[in-house]
């Protein structure tokens, strides 16, 4: 199954906009807000079965609310 389907990502815990799991040059996987930028921590893979274990870590921690956000003064 493609990890885009099985995965969801709720609305963005700051503003409430789109959520989007992301694949960074073939090395990890993160969670960003289209929105605001609020994105979570990087989730880094070696094999193919770490890389569905990583994209699984990015969404359930964007979607508990374990994300940064940066602003005025960061």
């Amino acid at each position: 199954m493609d990890i885009f389907e099985e995965l969801e990502l709720q609305d963005c815990p700051y503003c409430g906009g789109v959520g989007l799991l992301e694949e960074e040059n073939g090395w990890c996987w993160y969670a960003m807000c289209l929105d605001c930028g609020a994105q979570t921590a990087s989730f880094e893979y070696k094999s193919p079965v770490e890389r569905t274990e990583a994209a699984r870590k990015a969404a359930h921690m964007w979607n508990i609310g374990k994300i940064l956000r940066s602003g005025v003064g960061d």
